[in-house]
């Protein structure tokens, strides 16, 4: 021991602790009173500190979910980023940061930006390989077609089956391929968009239907994979009662709902043909007749029984709602009921005893309720020793309340956030079309001659691979960026994340004044 006027020698120890192992490291440092915390982040908020060091319940699937969400992410912002030649700058970029990682150069450059791209290298690998994927889909190089297979279809069956003169053609500078004519349209392209669709007068409105329904698609994926992963906490937790009465309402909620409207996606995909397109259904009106009960008499089903089905899905999603609402709170407060006559009948107290018992427990701090109530039954299962804390049916009642409508109104508004992956892909798509259009075409058709030609585009595509560089790759790939984070964090998380918990906090000897 230290004398009266010097302690024992003090060591200054700094850690390097997996991410993984850093809560029951420090509580466990903590617990033997021997060692003190030294805050290197004071200023900084409980909102933007990392939740694995500063949330308790570090356990929960929000730490885990990584392997996921290194697959998602990248492609949920390649179908906003769709583009070969844009993809494959991306990611030579990146690939030149991971070859050159262990460079001190690379490493000690204080510019905030360049360690912002270095630090996410193989996240930009990711997504740059994702891109490129993705325009091969869209069949986008800088806003052009590439012909890798034959298209599927044929201009010359057109013209030896139909009446298309010399004064045909002069009078009608816009031709259209009838698919109903045998051997115009041959098939489906083997891999992506049929590159002839660059040609097209209406290339906007196809893409313009097909990303739309594309986007709703990987939203109601997406949503309902988060809704599922919500299983993996419940089962950790212990809350098997959570299985039945919030993750199986939610299931048939969403996918009876908005699942339903991609099965008729899909199903109407593979069911009218060619010779149906003009008289084919809409999924909208059909959609709309399917909360309102009611049908129109201009728009035929897509397959028998269709009312009946609607029918039994919207009632089974409304009758969800009730058990959302209630079927958790009124479980909750069973058990509570219920392990409280069991410690009655096992410890039962005098009569006179138990109103000071009770005064006492209640005056007690392990009796005082937790910060955030009885909200969260995560919360209050702790682990093996803790203690039980005071159920309050309002808050239980309250805390589900607002998780149903979240919830439910959730699922419409998070559906139509699916949407900014259609906007922003069209948006994309444009602005490679414009820039190629305003630059490129310009340069291309200023020189005849190989030498004019030749003077000519250096400055030209100097400007466009700038330009490129600018707008398409940094400014369009940010926006991107963000929009598929928004869609992760918001969309995707709040379907299983919870983030409840105590602000760690670091045992420490000295004493704030009062």
């Amino acid at each position: 021991m230290g004398s009266l006027f010097r302690s024992e020698e003090v060591a200054l120890v700094q850690l390097f602790l997996p991410t993984a192992a850093a809560y029951t490291c420090v509580s466990q440092l903590g617990e033997l009173g021997l060692v003190e915390f030294r805050d290197l982040n004071a200023s900084v908020s409980a909102f933007q500190r990392h939740f694995v060091v500063d949330v308790r319940r570090c356990e929960e699937l929000e730490k885990t979910f990584t392997p996921y969400t290194i697959i998602t992410f990248p492609f949920l912002f390649a179908v906003m980023f769709g583009d070969v030649g844009h993809g494959l700058l991306m990611f030579l970029f990146a690939l030149a940061m991971v070859l050159a990682e262990d460079r001190p150069a690379m490493k000690a450059t204080q510019n905030e930006i360049w360690q912002t791209f270095f630090g996410g290298r193989y996240l930009l690998l990711l997504m740059g390989l994702f891109s490129i994927y993705t325009g091969f889909i869209y069949n986008e190089c800088f806003s052009r077609a590439t012909t890798i297979f034959p298209s599927g279809w044929s201009v010359a069956a057109m013209a030896n089956q139909s009446e298309w003169s010399d004064q045909f053609l002069s009078q009608n500078p816009l031709l259209t391929l009838n698919p109903n004519i045998t051997g115009v349209f041959l098939g489906p392209y083997p891999f992506g968009i049929d590159p002839i669709w660059s040609l097209a007068t209406n290339h906007l409105s196809f893409l313009n239907s097909f990303k739309m329904k594309m986007s709703v698609i990987l939203g109601v994926t997406h949503m309902a994979f988060g809704v599922f992963l919500g299983i993996f906490n419940h089962v950790h937790f212990g809350q098997a009662h959570r299985l039945l009465l919030e993750t199986l309402p939610e299931l048939i909620f969403l996918l009876g709902l908005f699942g339903y409207l991609v099965f008729l996606v899909i199903y109407k995909w593979l069911r009218v043909s060619a010779a149906e397109a003009a008289s084919a259904p809409s999924i909208l009106i059909h959609f709309i007749n399917m909360f309102l009960f009611a049908r129109s008499p201009t728009n035929r089903p897509l397959f028998s029984g269709q009312e009946a089905v609607q029918y039994v899905l919207v009632v089974l999603a409304l009758a969800t709602v009730p058990v959302l609402l209630l079927g958790t709170p009124l479980y909750l407060l069973h058990q509570h009921r219920r392990r409280r006559h069991r410690r009655s009948q096992r410890n039962p107290a005098p009569a006179g005893q138990q109103g000071e018992d009770r005064a006492g427990l209640l005056d007690s701090p392990e009796a005082a309720p937790s910060e955030n109530g009885w909200g969260s039954d995560e919360e209050q299962a702790g682990g093996p020793g803790e203690e039980e804390t005071e159920c309050v049916p309002s808050e239980v009642f309250m805390h589900q309340a607002i998780h149903t409508i979240e919830f439910c109104l959730g699922c419409i508004s998070n559906t139509a956030s699916y949407l900014r992956l259609w906007a922003l892909s069209l948006a994309h798509a444009q602005l490679s079309e414009v820039l190629w259009a305003m630059v490129m075409r310009v340069g291309l058709s200023m020189g005849q001659k190989v030498g004019v030609a030749a003077v000519v585009l250096v400055p030209i595509f100097a400007a466009f691979a700038v330009l490129t560089v600018a707008i398409l790759l940094v400014m369009e790939g940010l926006s991107a960026f963000l929009h598929a984070l928004r869609l992760h964090w918001v969309e995707f998380q709040n379907k299983f994340y919870v983030g409840t918990g105590y602000k760690l906090s670091p045992f420490s000897f000295t004493v704030e004044d009062e």
